[in-house]
C-alpha cells in the first residue's frame, strides 16, 4: 500500500454531483482536492433522476419557500453555464376537478412565476385544452382547463461528468472504481485509505478536511473510522421511472396530478421516446440493488391511463430504472412529503473537519456547493476569494449563448458534412463546443474509425475514455449518452469487447484510461 506524502486541502468520498460540484468550486478558489468514487460517476442517484432543473412546483404545498425560490434561481444559472445539456421545457399541467382547486394552482403557478427571478424562460399562461394541441393527446371532454409553465431538462449524468471534468482541469484529482475502505485522524490532518476495485491497489491519502458525499452510502462511510457518531439520519426513497416511445408529437411535457397526492412527469426523451416517472416509497435494503417493481411500473401506468387517450401498459417499456434518493430523515409519515431540502452535519473530532451531506437535488447541487465550502471556511483557504464563480463560469462545451445550441449544430454540419443530422444534433447536446475537439481533423466517416452503432464510432468512445474516466460500455451508452435505447444488446456487448481488448493492447491499468485532460 502507498502512503501519498502529499496532503490536500480537501478530500471529498462520492462522486455524485453534490461531491463533484464541491470538487469544481473548492478547486477553482484554489484549493487541493482529491475525490474518490467507488464506481462510475453519477453510477448511483445523480443518474436516475427525471432529469428537471426545476423549481419543484409541489414542495410549496409542504411549505418548501426557501428551497424553491433558491432552486428556481438557479434554474437560469445553470441553464447559461451549461447551455447544450440544459434546455427549456414547457410544461403542461391539467386541472383535475377532483383534486386541487384551480384557484390554488393558479396561486401556487403565481408564486412560481415571481419567486426566483425569471428572465429568460417565459412565464405562464392557461390553456384551453379542447382547443389547444397540447390536449389532443389527453381524454377527449375530461379535461378543459390547463396551465402551461416553464421549466429545464438536464443529461444529469453529463452535468456529473462535466463538473467532474472542469474540477480536473482546475486540478483536482478525480479516482473513479477507487472506494474509500478507512477513514482516520492522524495529527492535524486525515487518512484516507483508498482500494482500486479493478486492480485491487490500495493508496493512503492525507487531507486536512474531508467531505462525505457518499449518497445512499453516507452512513456507511462515517462507519469507516472515521470517529463520528451521527447524529442526523438518512431516510431512503425509492423513485422508478419507465420510458417508452413517444406519445404525442408535440414538445410539451405534462404534469399530472395522482389521486394520492403524488404527481407524474410525462416528458419528451431523446427524440423518439417518452420519460415518465416517478415514484415515492421508502427503501430497505442495498442502494447498489434497487429496480423499478412490477408495482411501481404499473402504478406509473395505471397514472397515465388517468389522463391520456392512448393507454400505456406495462409491454410498451422499452427500459426503466430506478434510484434511492438519499433525504434527511425529517420524521415525514410518508415518502412523498420528505424533505428535498439538503442537510449539512458538520464534525470536528479531534478538531479535524468531516462535513456529511444529506439530501439535496440536482437543481440545487451547485447552491450546496457553496454552502458547503461556507461551512469549511475556517478550515480551508481561497474560500472566499472567487465565491460565485461557478454561477458565470461555463461548464467544459458550454462556452456559447443559451439558444445558440442550433447554430452549433449547422456550424458541425458544414465543418463536417459527412455528419448527419441526427449525429451531429447528439454531439452537440452532449459536448458543445468540446464536439469539435472530439472530431478535430476528422475530413470523412473513416475517420471516425469502427462504427459501433447508434452514431457512436471509435473516436467518441477514445474520448470519452481519456476525457471523461469510462471504462466500460454500460458508462458509455447508459451515463454519458443514452445510445442504450438505441443499440441491440449485440453492439452494445461488442463494445465492451472492443474496450477490454483496448485496454490490453495499451497495458494500460484501467484506472489510468481515463480522466486525463
Amino acid at each position: 500500500m502507498r502512503l501519498l506524502e502529499r496532503i490536500y486541502d480537501l478530500a471529498i468520498v462520492g462522486g455524485g454531483v453534490n461531491g463533484c460540484g464541491i470538487a469544481r468550486d473548492a478547486a477553482g478558489r484554489g484549493n487541493s482536492v482529491f475525490l474518490c468514487e467507488m464506481n462510475d460517476l453519477a453510477s448511483g442517484t445523480s443518474s436516475w433522476s427525471t432529469k428537471l432543473v426545476h423549481g419543484g412546483l409541489r414542495y410549496l404545498e409542504y411549505y418548501e419557500f426557501r428551497l424553491v425560490r433558491e432552486a428556481l434561481i438557479e434554474r437560469e444559472i445553470l441553464w447559461k453555464i451549461a447551455p447544450h445539456i440544459i434546455r427549456p421545457l414547457r410544461f403542461v399541467l391539467p386541472h383535475h376537478s377532483g383534486l386541487r382547486p384551480a384557484w390554488l394552482l393558479r396561486l401556487g403557478l403565481f408564486l412560481y412565476d415571481h419567486l426566483g427571478g425569471r428572465k429568460l424562460l417565459p412565464p405562464t399562461r392557461s390553456v384551453n385544452l379542447r382547443s389547444d394541441e397540447v390536449g389532443r393527446p389527453l381524454i377527449a371532454g375530461r379535461y378543459g382547463k390547463g396551465f402551461e409553465y416553464s421549466d429545464c431538462f438536464v443529461d444529469d449524468a453529463r452535468l456529473v461528468v462535466l463538473s467532474a471534468r472542469d474540477a480536473a482541469d482546475r486540478g483536482a484529482v478525480i479516482r473513479t472504481r477507487t472506494r474509500a475502505t478507512e477513514i482516520r485522524q492522524d495529527g492535524d490532518h486525515w487518512l484516507v485509505t483508498t482500494e482500486n476495485t479493478q486492480t485491487g491497489e490500495r493508496e493512503t491519502i492525507k487531507a486536512r478536511a474531508l467531505v462525505n458525499a457518499a449518497g445512499p452510502w453516507v452512513e456507511q462511510v462515517l462507519a469507516t473510522g472515521a470517529g463520528v457518531n451521527a447524529k442526523a439520519k438518512v431516510r431512503l426513497v425509492q423513485g422508478s421511472h419507465i420510458v417508452v416511445r413517444k406519445l404525442y408529437d408535440h414538445d410539451r411535457a405534462y404534469i399530472f396530478q395522482n389521486a394520492d397526492g403524488r404527481i407524474i412527469f410525462a416528458i419528451p426523451y431523446q427524440q423518439d421516446f417518452t420519460l415518465i416517472g416517478t415514484t415515492d416509497r421508502d427503501y430497505q435494503g442495498d442502494p447498489a440493488k434497487v429496480k423499478a417493481s412490477d408495482e411501481e411500473i404499473a402504478y406509473l401506468c395505471a397514472a397515465l391511463g388517468e389522463y391520456l387517450a392512448k393507454p400505456v401498459t406495462p409491454a410498451d417499456v422499452v427500459w426503466s430504472y430506478s434510484g434511492v434518493r438519499p433525504l434527511y430523515d425529517d420524521g415525514a409519515s410518508e415518502a412523498k412529503a420528505a424533505t428535498r431540502d439538503y442537510v449539512f452535519e458538520l464534525d470536528t473530532p479531534g478538531g479535524l473537519p468531516l462535513l456529511s451531506i444529506y439530501g439535496g437535488k440536482i437543481t440545487t447541487y451547485r447552491r450546496l456547493a457553496e454552502e458547503a465550502l461556507e461551512r469549511l471556511g475556517p478550515y480551508l483557504k481561497g474560500t472566499k476569494a472567487d465565491e460565485g464563480w461557478t454561477g458565470k463560469a461555463p461548464l467544459p462545451g458550454g462556452d456559447m449563448e443559451v439558444r445558440a445550441v442550433a447554430a452549433l449544430i449547422a456550424g458541425l454540419r458544414k465543418t463536417y458534412p459527412f455528419l448527419t443530422d441526427a449525429h451531429a444534433t447528439r454531439i452537440a447536446h452532449a459536448y458543445g463546443t468540446r464536439a469539435a475537439t472530439m472530431l478535430a481533423g476528422a475530413t470523412s466517416s473513416a475517420d471516425l474509425g469502427q462504427d459501433f452503432g447508434g452514431t457512436l464510432t471509435e473516436r467518441e468512445v477514445r474520448y470519452l475514455m481519456t476525457n471523461e474516466w469510462a471504462l466500460t460500455a454500460e458508462d458509455i451508452v447508459w451515463r454519458r449518452s443514452k445510445l442504450g435505447l438505441r443499440m441491440s444488446a449485440a453492439e452494445i456487448a461488442a463494445l465492451d469487447a472492443w474496450i477490454v481488448a483496448d485496454h490490453a493492447r495499451a497495458a494500460v491499468p484501467p484506472r489510468e484510461a481515463g480522466g486525463r485532460a
